[in-house]
């Protein structure tokens, strides 16, 4: 990352931690959180699965243009292997069944993995 690159703190509320990370403005926060070392789930890396699925706990903007399935109705869920950050963050991590749910009350695609 360049000296001048713009980078936010992302607060990871993990199951039984939290940690912080910085995140470039281009970087996906999963890869972000895994060069820190935080284990996070994922299986697809597309934005497709929800296995990476995450909630945002507070306001904040994540850009999911990399994502192959994220539609409008997702605000406020979060896909980590393709989101990048526009803000600062406080995301709650492992909400894949939590985010399926929803996506079926809405009838959007909601994959298992």
């Amino acid at each position: 990352m360049t000296p001048n690159a713009t980078v936010f703190k992302v607060v990871l509320l993990l199951p039984n931690e939290e940690r912080s990370v910085e995140v470039g403005i281009e970087e996906h926060i999963w890869d972000a959180a895994f060069t820190a070392g935080v284990e996070l789930p994922a299986l697809c890396h597309q934005g497709r699965c929800l296995t990476c699925a995450g909630r945002l706990e507070t306001t904040g903007e994540v850009g999911q243009s990399d994502s192959v399935n994220y539609y409008p109705q997702d605000r406020g869920f979060v896909l980590l292997c393709t989101g990048k950050p526009r803000s600062s963050l406080r995301i709650r991590t492992h909400q894949q069944s939590e985010m399926r749910n929803h996506r079926i009350q809405k009838r959007l695609s909601a994959p298992y993995s």
